[in-house]
């Protein structure tokens, strides 16, 4: 018997990993939050079986009660699909489950998924890396009723670096966020707002620091929405990439060829 975790992708079904879905279809429990992962996504649970899923929305489950139903699963022998949103390598919640689950003796394995910044990036048709604006993306939040920041991880000391920041969680902090980083990346600084990137009722505001309040004020926006900020989301020119230069010569481009 086995856990698996799995990351759902940002929320339209066809954006989970054929991995992913496989272990949901060939999973006879399947426990997923429902509060960020459509039902859609588990809709094939235990298909592969030939049965009826135990699919239970974990939403409303604290952190026992959840171990408590894999612990029941593995008590009865049957794999575990648990299925969570975006990708399970940050903000995902899954190291204090694995933890438990290796205090119980229960195995696990990770299935990565689509990401939220990927899927609001793709929804803005951007890409957050550009030659001679930035190299780098920064992916973080603030702190509002979730677990503190760590001392010296702040957006100002992100802004600085010149890098897109992709700022999770926060939508509810906008105040804040627009405070600090104003001061080092000027009013101007395009800001774009992606609310439920791929769902069907998918949102874009585009603004900068200086209108985003305002914006977001007129949308009405409170949750499930992703702050993306940088030069790169409006640059108004930038270098070609090195990559596809005519003489940038690698090993599968040599030098002489074409």
């Amino acid at each position: 018997m086995s856990v698996h975790f799995i990351g759902a992708g940002p929320g339209a079904p066809d954006l989970i990993t054929v991995r992913g879905l496989r272990l949901i279809r060939s999973s006879p429990v399947v426990l997923y939050a429902g509060s960020l992962v459509p039902r859609e996504v588990v809709a094939e649970a235990g298909a592969d079986l030939g049965v009826e899923a135990r699919v239970v929305d974990t939403a409303p489950l604290h952190l026992d009660e959840i171990v408590e139903e894999i612990r029941r699963a593995h008590g009865a022998g049957s794999d575990v699909a648990r299925v969570h949103s975006g990708d399970l390598s940050f903000y995902s919640a899954i190291a204090e489950q694995m933890r438990r689950l290796e205090a119980l003796g229960i195995g696990y394995d990770v299935t990565p998924g689509v990401p939220a910044f990927a899927a609001a990036a793709a929804a803005l048709g951007h890409e957050l890396t550009l030659p001679g604006i930035t190299q780098s993306v920064v992916l973080t939040r603030t702190a509002v009723r979730a677990s503190p920041m760590p001392e010296g991880e702040t957006l100002e000391t992100f802004a600085a670096t010149g890098a897109t920041l992709a700022i999770h969680l926060s939508i509810n902090n906008l105040a804040r966020v627009v405070r600090e980083l104003t001061p080092v990346l000027g009013p101007d600084c395009p800001v774009a707002v992606v609310y439920r990137a791929s769902w069907p009722d998918q949102r874009i505001v585009r603004a900068t620091l200086a209108t985003v309040r305002d914006a977001m004020r007129r949308e009405g926006i409170t949750r499930t929405a992703l702050i993306l900020v940088g030069r790169a989301l409006d640059p108004s020119r930038f270098e070609d990439s090195r990559l596809y230069a005519s003489d940038h010569h690698h090993v599968l481009r040599p030098a002489g060829q074409g």
